[in-house]
């Protein structure tokens, strides 16, 4: 009877020490890191497919974005963050709240499908934003732009979907080099980083946009391959992103797989181990 006892017991502690594990797991991830993995192409060449990394949620504070939402399709569970922070900040306003700079990769909520994006901030609250055969035009001043060579990948099915990237030097074989045009941007302020072109496309001549208050314009650096703020929210792209709906800062890669999947740790980038982002 002891004997029973005693097991029973020892069941009961295993499993309250998992749910300490969880609600800790929990609490860390919702206050300080979140886990993000790149599952698209949209940021390269400053992130590539299979890039992990942690967002630092501390920088701009805390809002009912901050908390994870719980989606396991196979199980049938799909618990979204609003329902379970929605009572924290309101009015599109932050707890601890701190400014995004122009320039920053911000991991961000989809204002309409809740999705998180990833993203390089370039628009700020009031600022007019437009896009000129390609040349990104802040208040109506072209960036400065530099021609820096090419972004050079083998033509292979990339990340567990299994794309092949575009390339202006088609057609390319499968083996083969793919190439993009590559260019240095720099925004006011002095923030600089590498941005790639593949074709002219409709994207790349824009209306004025002009961001609302409290609301911010992202684009990808991979400018001819991103669902970003160029693209209106009824047109299923992402349009202005309000303050509230900003998760947290990607500061730094912390490991990266150029496989299917990051179990594959045979196929791991060494040279991007905790590579900071620029």
């Amino acid at each position: 009877m002891a004997t029973k006892t005693a097991a029973g017991n020892s069941f009961v502690e295993s499993i309250k020490t998992i749910v300490y594990a969880f609600l800790i797991a929990g609490v860390f991830r919702t206050l300080f890191f979140q886990p993000f993995w790149i599952p698209s192409g949209s940021m390269k060449q400053t992130l590539l497919i299979g890039d992990f990394l942690f967002v630092n949620k501390m920088a701009y504070g805390y809002s009912y974005a901050s908390c994870p939402s719980i989606r396991i399709p196979s199980l049938g569970v799909n618990i979204d963050a609003q329902s379970i922070c929605g009572f924290i900040g309101g009015d599109n306003t932050r707890i601890l709240a701190g400014d995004p700079e122009r320039g920053d990769v911000v991991v961000f909520r989809h204002p309409v499908s809740g999705v998180d994006y990833i993203k390089r901030l370039v628009g700020m609250p009031g600022d007019k934003i437009q896009v000129k055969n390609g040349v990104l035009h802040i208040n109506a001043k072209a960036v400065e732009l530099s021609a820096d060579g090419t972004f050079d990948e083998i033509k292979e099915p990339q990340g567990p979907i299994g794309r092949y990237p575009l390339c202006i030097n088609g057609p390319v074989g499968e083996g083969g080099v793919c190439q993009k045009e590559r260019q240095v941007e720099t925004l006011p302020g002095g923030s600089s980083h590498a941005i790639i072109n593949i074709r002219n496309q409709s994207t790349d001549h824009t209306g004025i946009y002009h961001v609302p208050e409290g609301h911010y314009f992202f684009m990808g650096d991979n400018r001819d391959n991103s669902i970003d703020s160029r693209v209106d929210q009824s047109l299923n792209g992402v349009g202005y992103v309000p303050y509230e709906n900003l998760i947290g800062r990607a500061d730094r890669i912390m490991l990266s797989s150029a496989g299917r999947s990051m179990f594959f740790f045979w196929e791991w980038r060494s040279d991007r181990y905790f590579k900071a982002i620029e």
